[in-house]
């Protein structure tokens, strides 16, 4: 397990590490910050189409050989931007990342229950899935503080052989695991039709993580510019960020994840809007801590939301999230890199709060509907009391889709321990 979650934690860390190496990439291969910008979006863009086309195309395909082979990918790739002449290198180095990361991070949601018993799904669950915020809120910093020590071509360097260690780790420690139950194409479209959590999970995972991206990938030239901060102090700040990050995702773990979301996204809203235009470094620094310790709970409370909306088609929600946060990944960095570009860097986080505004509103819409629709049958069928992540006690009937005949749960949201909302 702990293999596994080193494999997303390298994974994750390798394609957001270019947010905190911006400013030097683009300076040393003649690039503005907004085109650095796309060593974010490319991968991101890639990951998200490869989520689901890597979980479907290797249906055939023991589990152990292709996590070992994507990681070996990103370490290989990394390794070819560091050494890379010119910034076009880069980007196709930046396009493999991409690939590993999609694949991965969607086949690893699946593994708790072969890998572990059954009563420790969930917390094993929560270890894979914790190399995600970790990796958002330890690896930038830790990647910029090296690269700001030796150069930006050593931190890419450090995580390919980082990914390279990896993956002779999971070769040696995971045990074969051949493919079971694998997800067909036809299932994912079926779940967003039938699957109203699913939807809308989706949706807020598109707005909130693309409103955080089109900020936090240019937070260093917003705290360059905005907050004064010189370049010296940023990956202490972003080490900072991080540890907060750290503490919001174990704050965030038990908690509902719809309450949750609302209030992180409309805190964001108001920090991403005062970090635009409010000076000095001191009131940087406390907004920049607020912004890592609220973030820090997105991605388990995400992944929380849509493994109790579809408990039994689970991969196939995990597959439909993962692939949605990437591509989000990289339409926040797109936006931001226009907004900078186009008209300031401080647009860049006013973008992003506009953003976490309307997920914001779509939580709160959401849930008042679930609301309305509770009260209307207050039955709603009976609830899947299972933790989230958890194997089902007993085998439902077979059908011709995974999502054919929905569950109560699958046709509407499972609240807080699981019951109907």
């Amino acid at each position: 397990m702990a293999a596994v979650s080193l494999g997303i934690f390298c994974l994750i860390t390798s394609e957001l590490l270019p947010i905190g190496l911006l400013t030097p990439v683009g300076a040393a291969l003649g690039v503005s910050d907004g085109t650095a910008g796309l060593m974010v979006t490319v991968p991101g863009l890639v990951a998200g189409f490869c989520a689901p086309l890597v979980t479907v195309g290797a249906a055939r395909t023991d589990r152990r050989h292709v996590l070992c082979a994507l990681t070996a990918l990103m370490a290989a790739a990394n390794l070819a931007a560091a050494f890379a002449p010119d910034f076009t290198v880069v980007l196709a180095a930046r396009l493999l990342v991409g690939i590993s990361v999609g694949g991965f991070w969607a086949i690893a949601g699946g593994l708790a229950a072969r890998l572990v018993p059954a009563h420790h799904v969930g917390r094993a669950t929560a270890l894979i899935f914790g190399g995600v915020p970790t990796a958002s809120v330890l690896g930038v910093p830790a990647g910029t503080l090296l690269g700001e020590l030796g150069g930006w071509r050593t931190a890419f360097g450090a995580v390919g052989v980082l990914g390279a260690l990896t993956a002779a780790a999971l070769l040696l420690l995971l045990p074969p695991l051949p493919p079971s139950g694998p997800v067909t194409f036809r299932e994912l479209p079926a779940l967003l039709r039938r699957n109203r959590g699913v939807r809308a999970g989706v949706v807020v995972t598109f707005l909130v993580v693309t409103g955080q991206f089109a900020a936090y990938t240019f937070v260093r030239p917003v705290l360059r510019d905005v907050s004064g901060v010189g370049s010296g102090q940023v990956s202490t700040l972003l080490l900072g960020y991080g540890l907060a990050g750290v503490a919001g995702n174990f704050l965030a773990g038990p908690r509902e994840a719809r309450r949750t979301l609302l209030a992180v996204s409309a805190t964001l809203t108001a920090v991403l809007a005062l970090i635009a235009v409010v000076p000095g470094a001191a009131a940087g620094t406390v907004l920049l801590l607020v912004w890592g310790l609220f973030y820090g709970g997105v991605s388990v409370s995400l992944q929380r939301w849509m493994l109790q909306a579809a408990p039994r088609a689970a991969e196939a929600a995990s597959s439909l999230m993962v692939a949605m946060f990437n591509f989000a990944i990289a339409a926040g960095a797109l936006a931001g890199g226009l907004a900078v570009d186009g008209v300031s860097v401080p647009a860049a986080p006013l973008t992003g709060a506009a953003l976490m505004l309307a997920a914001a509103v779509t939580v709160a819409v959401t849930s008042r509907t679930a609301r309305r629709e509770r009260d209307r049958d207050p039955s709603g069928g009976v609830p899947d009391h299972r933790p989230a992540g958890s194997a089902p006690s007993a085998a439902p009937a077979p059908s011709a889709s995974p999502v054919a005949d929905p569950t109560p749960e699958q046709k509407g949201w499972i609240g807080r321990n699981g019951h109907p909302a």
